[in-house]
């Protein structure tokens, strides 16, 4: 049966923690391998040298324009918008009105009216249907991920990641490379072309974002990767780069916080989405297992982002967040999973009976991970994200847990796999075990981003 909107394929479904349950989770990226050499020496390169990433398939990019742009945006977002100056870059956050995170990605300030957010489309679906139905002069543009079209991309994404990235970017500008201070960019050349460069850093190393025409994609990526040559570069696979998010303390998948029944502005913004929307596709696993939705809703607080979240604007979930930042129940920490335990999953393949379920290297395949953690018998947070560090020899998980138990050094327990069979088909027979966890800091790599050079 086909349907006109969300709203209708989530009723038709009925709960919709059991409609993303049974969705398979397995996320490719076409037109980027797998490993281009492997992806331990890839993932190493990250950290050691440097990497050359190819997002340009993948990365969706929303084009706002008009005098009320920024209001919107402000209204949208717990980030205050208060000497947003062009050239400069925000991580905009935006909640439902209880303050839970409906989305985030990079926004860019073009000019005075125009502005480009670039990522996953969750924010900017949500972002596009308050600009149609509000009372905004602005406008928007969303240029989807070509992974989904049968079109080219409009623009190359490259991003230059690691401690010898300053470097790299040095010796393939035609000019003198620019002082760009971190989470601003400038307009640089490269082999002729006029690129978009914006610093950043994936690697929690000073690294940059690269965009221009997508027709000179191929002798810009050719340029980067002659000069990279002298400093080690290699490019990045898809299953290193998902390996990034877990070791600088990103969550970068979770369910979006827009499935409340008795929610009326939302229903209408799920009667807005298509029913094949992004927001629709979530596949949902793990050991923790609630029907209702909500329990799986995360606040910026729970993600780590207390000092993006200023109180100087009215925005959507102000008053939840608020209350929320006077008494905080949950924080954001690594668990460090022990190492003989995760061994286990591994050594279990090799006995009869069942085995526990599989951890893909160097990260569980991309999916809305939600492993209960258990501490003196009780739930105390939630586990996301396993992915193992090869430079450090362990697997991590990146985990929103209850204050009392957030110190580092705090030993706690990761219920891993699912409890009976799963609706998922991307998820084998398997028997459920724990792992004994460490509680560490977030980012649990060094964070280096905003050296000065």
């Amino acid at each position: 049966m086909s349907h006109d909107s969300l709203e209708d394929a989530l009723q038709a479904a009925g709960n919709p923690v059991e409609l993303f349950r049974g969705i398979g989770g397995h996320v490719d990226f076409p037109y980027v391998a797998s490993e281009y050499t492997n992806w331990i020496d890839e993932q190493r390169a990250c950290f050691e040298s440097c990497v050359l990433a190819d997002l340009s398939h993948h990365q969706m990019d929303q084009y706002i324009r008009g005098e009320d742009a920024i209001d919107a945006l402000s209204y949208l977002s717990v980030n205050t918008f208060e000497d947003f100056e062009v050239g400069q870059a925000k991580q905009p956050v935006m909640c439902n009105s209880d303050g839970k995170m409906i989305g985030d990605g990079i926004l860019q300030r073009l000019s005075e009216d125009e502005f480009v957010l670039s990522g996953s489309p969750s924010p900017a679906n949500w972002l596009q249907y308050h600009l149609d139905t509000g009372d905004y002069d602005a406008t928007a543009e969303i240029y989807p991920m070509s992974a989904v079209t049968d079109d080219d991309p409009r623009w190359f994404t490259y991003q230059v990641q690691g401690p010898n990235a300053l470097d790299v970017m040095e010796a393939v500008t035609d000019d003198p490379l620019p002082d760009i201070p971190f989470f601003r960019f400038d307009w640089l050349s490269i082999d002729g072309t006029e690129v978009r460069a914006l610093r950043h850093g994936m690697a929690n190393q000073a690294g940059f974002e690269l965009q221009g025409p997508w027709e000179a994609a191929h002798d810009v990526k050719q340029a980067l990767l002659a000069a990279g040559a002298d400093y080690g570069m290699r490019r990045l696979g898809t299953r290193s780069y998902k390996s990034l998010p877990v070791l600088i303390g990103w969550v970068d998948v979770y369910l979006k916080a827009l499935y409340d029944e008795d929610d009326e502005q939302l229903r209408a913004y799920r009667e807005w989405l298509s029913p094949d929307s992004f927001e629709g596709s979530v596949s949902l696993v793990g050991s923790f297992d609630s029907d209702d939705i909500s329990d799986y809703y995360l606040s910026p607080l729970e993600a780590g982002y207390e000092h993006i979240v200023d109180f100087d604007h009215d925005f959507v979930g102000k008053e939840a967040l608020q209350a929320e930042m006077e008494d905080p129940p949950r924080e954001l920490v690594t668990l460090v999973w022990d190492q003989e335990d995760a061994g286990e999953i591994y050594t279990s393949l090799f006995r009869d009976g069942t085995p526990y379920k599989f951890v893909d290297l160097p990260r569980a395949r991309m999916r809305a991970h939600y492993d209960e953690v258990r501490a003196d018998g009780d739930c105390v947070g939630l586990s996301r994200h396993p992915g193992y560090s090869y430079q450090d020899r362990v697997m991590l998980s990146l985990c929103s847990i209850d204050r009392e138990y957030s110190d580092p050094g705090t030993e706690v327990t990761v219920v891993w796999g699912e409890s009976g069979e799963s609706p998922n088909p991307t998820i084998e027979e398997h028997e459920q075990t724990e792992i004994r966890a460490t509680v560490a800091s977030v980012p649990f790599t060094d964070d280096e981003r905003k050296a000065d050079w």
